[in-house]
């Protein structure tokens, strides 16, 4: 049982095109959504969905994180319910591990062909396209895989000594664009010239995401923003000037982006 960890970037694209030039199965391809993902992204997901198809592989199988009662929670309706940042915005990693890596999990554990090699005393692969170039990911989780008694955890780029450039072309060769940067609009670690891309681009997603840093703002005491020791509203209004996005405090009774339930 084979299962692919796809990220809808440049690595798990390059990943996904190795594996089938090299007639390596794959059982089960999981994109974890966490509902905050770019436009170009989802576009991308149609994409490589009739890619996957044309070539015999399987769909691509989206995920998310639901609550107890089996609503879904979007990582943005979970940070203006409580008034707070993503967590990489005070140097953690829970955001990634509740809305990526533990939805893909729990999929995993209710699917009967999982369940079946873990009966028999077996571990699922699972593949992770961490290329070439960054070794040290790879070295960060070697003890931790190493003791999983679940899945064995595979690195097909680091085995192709696929590096970045690689990647790009594999992916081209291919046939396929290049997908672009996968991240939520409201990432603390974009970058200046991303966030202005989005003032640019995507002005409503923008003003989300300014939303949920006004809405955390009185809030915060390490840190003064989503660039951690600066806040987006800040660098925007000295860069581009005078924003057209109004300032949402606590009390404005905001709702939540799912539009049906106030926060």
């Amino acid at each position: 049982m084979t299962v692919v960890g796809y990220g809808a970037g440049t690595d798990s694209t390059a990943m996904l095109v190795g594996l089938w030039q090299r007639s390596v199965p794959v059982d089960l391809i999981l994109f974890a959504d966490p509902g905050g993902e770019q436009p170009h992204t989802y576009a991308y997901l149609e994409i490589m969905g009739r890619w996957l198809a044309e070539h015999g592989m399987p769909p691509i199988t989206r995920v998310w994180y639901t609550t107890r009662a089996g609503r879904r929670l979007t990582l943005e309706d979970e940070c203006l319910r409580s008034g707070s940042l993503p967590s990489i915005a005070y140097g953690h990693k829970k955001c990634s591990l509740k809305h990526k890596a533990f939805p893909q999990e729990k999929f995993c554990r209710h699917d009967p062909r999982c369940r079946a090699v873990w009966a028999g005393g077996g571990r699922v692969i699972k593949f992770i396209g961490y290329d070439a170039g960054e070794p040290e990911r790879r070295e960060r989780v070697r003890e931790r895989d190493e003791a999983d008694s679940k899945y064995q955890k595979g690195y097909p780029l680091m085995e192709w000594g696929w590096d970045r450039d690689r990647c790009i072309q594999a992916i081209q060769e291919a046939g396929l664009p290049l997908p672009g940067k996968s991240s939520c609009f409201f990432c603390p670690s974009m970058k200046r010239r991303e966030i202005r891309t989005l003032y640019h681009k995507y002005p409503e997603l923008l003003g989300r995401a300014l939303a949920m840093e006004d809405r955390a703002r009185p809030n915060l005491v390490t840190i003064k923003g989503l660039g951690r020791n600066w806040a987006w509203r800040d660098f925007l209004e000295h860069d581009e000037g005078q924003l057209a996005f109004p300032q949402v405090f606590p009390e404005d009774n905001l709702p939540c982006s799912c539009g049906g339930c106030i926060t």
